[in-house]
């Protein structure tokens, strides 16, 4: 076998562990994935998991690192082709809700629900992802100014706080339901509303 060809093999069978990880936090909701189950899932042997991630600590930054990629790379995307303040905050937290319903699994990542009695790195991970996303919003509200709107680094600051609060609230209520809430449910309606009292406009 070449090494391009091994290699290959090797990347898909990472991501066959890492798909299988989402696949059991979504269908077993308030559990912690033991390698066992994890290695039954794939269907080998837990020995073959630790020669792809040597931890199951790996695994899960396996699945953060995909989260972090897949949605600043889609966070770019919309700030190259919407230039409206509002529609681009309104889009970055549809982004992030609409990943979140369609990944269930990998949201219990992002509300640090499985990731109880795991390293406390992997909590900072998450801290980190969204401090990044809430920095994001900032300096979207901060180039508002450009575009006429007076607001102040206090109000830029209490925004995107705000708007930060309502991702992680419906991602919460998301994982607490069991799935049965879906984050993007009365969206639109909610964000009609979080807007009358926001001082920049599109």
């Amino acid at each position: 076998m070449s090494p391009r060809i091994d290699k290959a093999a090797k990347i898909s069978r990472r991501e066959s562990i890492l798909q299988a990880l989402a696949r059991e936090l979504e269908e077993k909701p308030g559990e912690r994935i033991t390698t066992a189950q994890l290695a039954k899932a794939v269907g080998v042997s837990e020995a073959a998991l630790y020669r792809h991630f040597p931890s199951k600590a790996k695994m899960f930054e396996g699945l953060i690192e995909f989260i972090e990629d897949t949605i600043f790379s889609l966070v770019n995307r919309i700030l190259d082709e919407e230039k409206r303040p509002l529609s681009r905050c309104e889009k970055i937290l549809s982004l992030l809700l609409g990943f979140a319903e369609k990944n269930p699994g990998m949201t219990r990542l992002l509300v640090s629900d499985a990731l109880v009695g795991e390293k406390s790195r992997l909590r900072e991970r998450i801290n980190q992802f969204y401090e990044r996303v809430e920095t994001q919003l900032k300096q979207v509200l901060r180039e508002s100014r450009l575009q006429g709107a007076e607001i102040s680094d206090e109000q830029i600051k209490i925004y995107s706080r705000l708007l930060l609060s309502i991702i992680e609230g419906r991602l919460h209520r998301y994982v607490r339901s069991d799935f049965s809430q879906p984050p993007l449910a009365d969206w639109l309606a909610e964000w009609q509303i979080v807007t009358v009292g926001m001082i920049i406009s599109d």
